[in-house]
């Protein structure tokens, strides 16, 4: 039997969709977040119907730990890229990393973890050490990294291997070609496909000028309007935030840093995600965002696999949902 590829390039709708994203940009981006909402809303309210009427907020699906403050790409899309930034310098200490992984291992956590935000994760050069301790702490979470490939070769890529899941290479271009690490990358890997067994490695195929999201008005390309969006969003239910300075921010669309459910400090991870400051906006979101200022124009929507893990959990299957996005190898892998 034919071994299955642990290499592949993923592009939404091809050749094409690249090319409707590089000529009709906001066309291409209010469709595709019109369909999203139309099709996920039902889906959406219900997952959030549930997880409010549990007696503790359910553990989170997706731990994000976001290492350095940094990126190294121009994304024009991303408050994040290198000509937008505005944060000061920040890494996450070490001993406080450490404390977190070690809570989420003493809370039997078993989600998805991934020690990435608005930031490119290969800046920081503990990266892999980072990755090797949450691996030993918790084998039994779906550990995924997501990088620009910039920095990328085959020393790093086999570096940071045995102690990850599912790595996830977005190659931001103007067309649609690789660039020449990555598709040196990916022609190894297709190539040898046998020392790849244990992690999937999936290469996107991404504008660099790409009209995305508004992200809550912070995005370069796509300013919020004064439009109200009156959708419910997964994310305060799904995802933990946590910025290198220790704190617990709402999602990813707060680059600014302007939200703040908690310092890791001071707090510890179970409290911050239970806290009376997360139900609160949890309750107000679930009933729309225009019921929270910080979200009340952002038009952001997850079109990845936190529908998947979502749908896993309200048909009574944590397992599945734990191992959400990778394969059906890795899903079933046992790291024990």
């Amino acid at each position: 039997m034919k071994k299955k590829m642990s290499v592949r390039i993923s592009s939404f709708l091809g050749k094409f969709g690249f090319w409707a994203r590089v000529k009709f940009p906001a066309l291409s981006s209010e469709a595709y977040l019109k369909l999203q909402f139309i099709t996920r809303r039902k889906m959406q309210e219900k997952y959030t119907r549930y997880f409010l009427s549990q007696p503790e907020a359910p553990m989170p699906n997706v731990v994000n730990i976001e290492t350095i403050n940094r990126c190294n790409s121009t994304c024009a899309f991303c408050t994040a890229n290198i000509h937008a930034e505005k944060r000061p310098f920040m890494q996450i200490d070490m001993d406080l990393y450490k404390s977190i992984i070690d809570q989420l291992a003493d809370w039997g956590y078993r989600g998805h973890l991934t020690l990435y935000g608005n930031n490119e994760p290969l800046l920081d050069k503990r990266i892999v050490e980072m990755h090797q301790y949450a691996r030993e702490k918790l084998p039994d979470s779906f550990i995924f990294m997501s990088t620009n490939g910039l920095l990328l070769n085959m020393e790093k890529l086999k570096a940071v291997q045995p102690y990850i899941d599912q790595l996830i290479i977005n190659n931001y271009a103007n067309s649609y070609k690789m660039h020449k690490n990555i598709q040196q990358i990916y022609d190894y890997c297709k190539a040898h496909p046998e020392e790849f067994e244990d992690v999937e490695i999936v290469i996107q195929m991404r504008y660099l000028q790409e009209v995305l999201t508004n992200r809550a008005g912070s995005a370069p390309n796509k300013q919020a309007t004064e439009k109200v969006v009156k959708e419910t969003c997964l994310l305060p239910f799904t995802d933990m935030w946590i910025m290198p300075n220790g704190k617990v921010g709402l999602c990813c669309c707060d680059n600014y840093e302007v939200t703040d459910f908690g310092d890791l400090n001071t707090m510890t991870v179970r409290e911050c995600w239970n806290g009376p400051k997360m139900r609160k906006v949890r309750e107000a979101i679930a009933e729309g965002r225009q019921n929270y200022s910080f979200c009340k124009h952002c038009d952001f929507i997850d079109a990845g696999f936190r529908m998947t893990l979502v749908k896993h959990i309200l048909a009574g299957n944590q397992e599945a949902a734990n191992r959400a996005g990778g394969d059906e190898k890795n899903r079933l892998k046992d790291r024990r």
